[in-house]
């Protein structure tokens, strides 16, 4: 008789939910430890890749910067008189009619370059996407931080933010401070204008150029808030 084998009960595996998790950073305080946690949206830090608009968006924003204003004076412009310098015939030299030929020293120019528009357009879906996706990618390599919102009403001494920065190591990189609003946050810019490598921007006025060019991003609750709520109206 042949001994039946062991029927092994196959359990199904549980399937991986398809929802995406949403990730949360610590939220520091003004001495440089952690008060609790933020959460950071997916519909902002959940961004799928797109390095080809990120590349064309930088792109697009360096050529708006700039000017386009370099400009010479040709022949007709030039301040100059407008006499014969010397007779047609007779002196040896090839005839000339203005001191203002492009051949002499304060001549015209020719081929110079003129005023020029070097500005380029993207629309405001990709504007919200490329920032976005450079918010994910900063993300990623840990460079978003989440501060106290004590930090928005602190006394305006350098001192006690170059304090905090040491104790969170966060002094020799360049930071960005993403503030809710300009005009209400005037203590925490007048305590930290003078270090070296801080810049700020309001919520509103992000952009992802400067997200990439910054190593640290420090924002707030109300921050996010406002960038999802700028989010939802671009839609």
């Amino acid at each position: 008789m042949k001994k039946k084998s062991p029927t092994i009960s196959k359990k199904k595996t549980p399937v991986a939910s398809k929802a995406k998790t949403v990730r949360e950073i610590p939220i520091y305080d003004m001495h440089g430890k952690t008060k609790g946690n933020l959460e950071l949206p997916k519909e902002i830090f959940l961004i799928e890749k797109n390095p080809k608009l990120l590349s064309q968006y930088v792109r697009v924003y360096l050529a708006n910067q700039r000017q386009g204003n370099a400009s010479t004076k040709t022949q007709s412009e030039v301040t100059g008189s407008t006499r014969k310098i010397y007779r047609q015939k007779g002196t040896g030299r090839a005839r000339h009619g203005s001191i203002k030929a492009p051949i002499f020293v304060g001549g015209g120019i020719v081929g110079g370059p003129r005023p020029k528009d070097f500005s380029l357009k993207l629309n405001k879906k990709q504007k919200k996407l490329a920032l976005f996706y450079s918010l994910s990618l900063k993300d990623k390599e840990n460079g978003i931080i989440a501060l106290d919102e004590r930090f928005l009403s602190m006394e305006p001494k350098t001192k006690l933010f170059v304090q905090f920065l040491n104790t969170s190591q966060l002094k020799s990189a360049s930071l960005l401070l993403v503030l809710p609003e300009m005009g209400k946050s005037r203590s925490l810019i007048l305590a930290s204008r003078n270090i070296k490598g801080i810049d700020f921007t309001d919520a509103n006025s992000l952009n992802a150029y400067d997200v990439l060019t910054h190593a640290k991003i420090l924002l707030w609750k109300e921050s996010l808030l406002k960038l999802g709520s700028h989010s939802q109206k671009s839609k």
